[in-house]
C-alpha cells in the first residue's frame, strides 16, 4: 500500500453515530478496516475518544453535576468499557490490543516521552495494536493535551508513523460551512496551511466531542511537520480507512513537509507547553525564519510570562505572529536583564553565561513559512 505505519484517529460522533452510545456495529466495521490494513503488513496505532460517552451508557446516563470530578468518574467507568469493546472487536481478527493512556506530563518529560515511544514500538513490533486515549480520569485542565486530535498528532511522531488519518463527522476541509452553505465545496489538497485555511475551521456539529475541524488543523500542521501526511475524511464513508490507505482521493489530504524534524524537534513541537514567549525585533525575526539561525539576546525586545531556563516558549514578532517554538538558554527574570544586549555582554550582566544564544537554533522549531516571515 506504500504506507509503513498509521495512526487512525476516531472522533466521538464516529463511534457513536451522532448518538448517546457506542454504535457497536461500525465499530466492528472500523476494526475489520484496521484489520485489513495489519494483515496487509502495514502497522496499525489507534487514538480513540469515546470514553466518556461509553461510562454515560455503562451508568445508564445518570445526572450528574457538570464539573471535573464528575466528568472524570464517567472516563474511568468508560475506558474500561471503551477498551473492552475494542479487544473484543479486534479478537474477531484474530488481533490483540494494548492500552495507553497518556497525558500532556508524559509528553513534556524527555524521559517519560522515549518510554512511550519504547511501549508503541515494542507493541507494534509483536503485531499488537497500541489503543491510546487521554487519561481523563486523572488529567486536569493544566495537563491535559485537551483533544484526541492533537493527541493523535502526538502519537503519530512517537511511533515514527507515515500518515495520520482522522475520522471525523464531516467530509474533510470545505471552503465554507457546509452546515449553512450548500454550495461549500470540499478543498481536496492542502500543500500549507496558513491563516486562511484556519479561518475555515468550525466547530463539531455532534456537540459530542471536544475536537472540532480547528483542533484537526492544529493536528495536521503538527503532523506534517514530522513528514508525516495526514487525511480528515468522514467515519462513515465507505471502507474509508482502507481507500485512504491507497490513496484514493477521499477527504482532505495534507501533505508531508519535505524536510522533516529531527526527533529532539519533534518532541520540542510535540511534547511540552509553551510557558512564555519572546517578542524580537524585524532583524531578529529575519535570522530566525529566512536564515535558520540562533535567536540572540540583543533581537529580544520583550519577555511575556515567568519561567525558568530550560523552559519551551514561544518566539514571536512585533506583530504577535508566532515565528518559532524553542527551549530558553535562560530564565525570564536573567533575558530582562540582557535582552537588547550584545552576547559579549551577558557574563558581565548576570555574573555567568549559558552560551551567546537565547534559543539554540537546535533547541528550536520554526514555524513561519520563509515566504511569511518578512516583516515590514
Amino acid at each position: 500500500m506504500g504506507y509503513r505505519r498509521v495512526v487512525v484517529k476516531l472522533g466521538t460522533s464516529v463511534l457513536t453515530s451522532g448518538s448517546k452510545k457506542l454504535d457497536k456495529a461500525h465499530m466492528v466495521e472500523l476494526a475489520r478496516q484496521m484489520a485489513n490494513l495489519m494483515k496487509s503488513g502495514v502497522e496499525v496505532v489507534l487514538c480513540t475518544s469515546g470514553a466518556i460517552a461509553a461510562g454515560r451508557e455503562h451508568l445508564q446516563y445518570p445526572i450528574l453535576p457538570d464539573t471535573m470530578a464528575h466528568k472524570q468518574l464517567l472516563a474511568a467507568v468508560g475506558q474500561s468499557q471503551l477498551i473492552l469493546a475494542w479487544s473484543q472487536l479486534f479478537s474477531l481478527y484474530g488481533l490483540h490490543v494494548g492500552q495507553l493512556l497518556l497525558t500532556r506530563a508524559d509528553l513534556q518529560d524527555r524521559e517519560r516521552y522515549l518510554n512511550a515511544r519504547d511501549t508503541l514500538n515494542a507493541l507494534l513490533d509483536n503485531n499488537i495494536i497500541p489503543i491510546i486515549n487521554e487519561n481523563d480520569a486523572v488529567a486536569t485542565n493544566e495537563i491535559k493535551v485537551g483533544d484526541n486530535d492533537n493527541l493523535s498528532a502526538r502519537a503519530a511522531l512517537l511511533c515514527d508513523a507515515d500518515l495520520l488519518i482522522l475520522l471525523t463527522d464531516q467530509k474533510g476541509l470545505f471552503d465554507a460551512d457546509p452546515r449553512t452553505n450548500p454550495n461549500a465545496q470540499l478543498i481536496k489538497q492542502v500543500v500549507n496551511i496558513d491563516d486562511s485555511l484556519r479561518l475555515l475551521a468550525g466547530g463539531s456539529v455532534s456537540g459530542l466531542g471536544t475536537g472540532g475541524m480547528a483542533t484537526k488543523l492544529e493536528a495536521a500542521d503538527i503532523a506534517r511537520r514530522a513528514g508525516i501526511e495526514v487525511v480528515i475524511a468522514s467515519g462513515h464513508h465507505p471502507d474509508v480507512i482502507n481507500k485512504v490507505a491507497l490513496r484514493e482521493s477521499v477527504g482532505t489530504h495534507f501533505s508531508a513537509i519535505d524536510s522533516p524534524l529531527e526527533s529532539r524537534k519533534q518532541w520540542i513541537l510535540a511534547g511540552p507547553a509553551s510557558q512564555g514567549k519572546l517578542v524580537v525585533d524585524d532583524g531578529a525575526a529575519r535570522a530566525v525564519v529566512e536564515s535558520g539561525r540562533s535567536l540572540l539576546s540583543k533581537g529580544i525586545t520583550r519577555i511575556e510570562g515567568e519561567f525558568e531556563r530550560g523552559a519551551t516558549i514561544l518566539i514571536v514578532n512585533t506583530d504577535t505572529r508566532v515565528l518559532a517554538k524553542g527551549i530558553s538558554r535562560y530564565c525570564a527574570a536573567d533575558l530582562r536583564k540582557i535582552s537588547g544586549k550584545h552576547s559579549n555582554e551577558i557574563e558581565d550582566i548576570l555574573g555567568y553565561d549559558y552560551g551567546d544564544a537565547a534559543v539554540h537554533r537546535n533547541d528550536m522549531v520554526v514555524l513561519e513559512n520563509k515566504e511569511k516571515a518578512h516583516v515590514s
